[in-house]
């Protein structure tokens, strides 16, 4: 598996500064529907509700908000760099500033747990990410993400 297997380039953004979790959840979702015709207000619930099971913030400036909705017919991806980092209740507590997140069946067992692993890896990578925040272009971001095909899932 492949990031641009998951990831369209419309579904790159790069967002000023969100004022709260749900408001970045809402933006998420609005690209969500753009990009892969989601339908806005289950996308938002599906991922309040995911996040209520304990923060996605994964530590150094990064969320991995996931959520499984009907609808779906494989796991698709939206990456979101938001220019004003945001308090996320991250396990590091330091505020987020990368998110990607990710949306998958709701029956998907495996593909969505190997996107998931796929995208923390590539994600983990500090030097990685010092690269996506230099770029405030959704074009080269959605360039740098997928360019990143050496990483692999397990």
């Amino acid at each position: 598996m492949q990031i641009s297997n998951i990831l369209k380039q419309e579904a790159v953004r790069v967002i000023g500064a969100a004022s709260s979790k749900k408001r970045l959840f809402q933006e998420i979702s609005d690209v969500a529907n753009s990009a892969y015709g989601l339908e806005t207000q289950s996308t938002v619930e599906a991922l309040l509700d995911r996040e209520s099971l304990g923060p996605t913030g994964v530590g150094h400036g990064v969320a991995l908000p996931h959520a499984r909705l009907r609808g779906v017919d494989r796991v698709i991806g939206i990456f979101v760099s938001l220019e004003k980092p945001l308090d996320f209740g991250a396990v590091d507590r330091q505020p987020v500033d990368i998110v990607f997140s990710l949306f998958a069946p709701e029956d998907a067992g495996v593909e969505h747990l190997k996107a998931l692993a796929l995208v923390s890896r590539t994600l983990r990578e500090q030097s990685f990410c010092t690269k996506l925040r230099a770029n405030p272009d959704p074009a080269t971001l959605y360039t740098i993400l997928t360019e990143s095909q050496s990483v692999q899932a397990a």
